[in-house]
């Protein structure tokens, strides 16, 4: 019976896998932790180019604004996480503390980010309170991200037309290793051939690329 109770407690301990190193903001719920890219366990953050509108009707890019504001409260510090899951992106969804405080809970209260209640009822009644208080995203009319992302891949498969790809951004791989995406009307984008045998892909939207680790091309 011992050997048992040991087998069955095992399997629990194992999933709670822990790392941590010194972060850099990808965006609101998306950081490089050391060398894992993370994307934070149960919240959810506009994109960057999201825009929100003010209660004066001037829209603004909040997406950007959150990202800013997070870089700025966390700096180069270090984070430790523990591993929950792993997207279909690749990226490790993981809960993140930094200062011995939980990044996503913070967040949420602050009104940076909002509960992610499809994945998890963890940062509910922060979200709610921050919603009283009106803090952060709250004081402005946005539209949630995961809704904000379905309509933004709806709209790109509407434009491309039934014969063109759903996904026009070309994620490209250079001689160098670096991982560039281009975007239609950008210089490069015609003469930019996609070898997927070669690791290269096609995305959806730009949120979707910069998950995945590749940057927009200069030009």
């Amino acid at each position: 019976m011992l050997l048992l109770s040991v087998l069955v407690l095992v399997p629990a301990f194992a999933w709670a896998q822990g790392f941590g190193g010194a972060v850099r903001v990808v965006d609101g719920d998306t950081l490089d932790v050391g060398g894992t890219r993370v994307r934070l366990h149960g919240i959810d953050a506009p994109e960057i180019g999201q825009h929100c509108t003010r209660p004066d009707g001037l829209r603004w890019d909040c997406g950007t604004w959150v990202a800013d504001e997070v870089r700025a409260r966390i700096g180069a510090q270090k984070a430790t996480c523990e591993t929950m899951d792993t997207d279909r992106y690749g990226r490790t969804v993981a809960r993140c503390s930094v200062a011995g405080q939980d990044l996503g809970r913070q967040l949420v209260r602050d009104g940076l980010a909002l509960a992610y209640r499809k994945y998890s009822m963890a940062y509910d009644l922060d979200e709610k309170a921050a919603l009283l208080a009106g803090r952060g995203l709250h004081g402005h009319d946005m539209t949630r991200p995961a809704a904000h992302r379905r309509a933004g891949r709806t709209r790109i498969a509407q434009a491309a037309g039934p014969t063109d790809t759903a996904c026009p951004i070309k994620g490209n791989i250079g001689r160098s290793g670096t991982r560039i995406y281009h975007m239609p009307g950008q210089a490069f984008y015609a003469r930019t051939v996609i070898r997927t045998e070669h690791g290269e892909r096609w995305f959806c939207s730009e949120g979707e690329a910069l998950a995945a680790g590749w940057r927009r091309a200069r030009r």
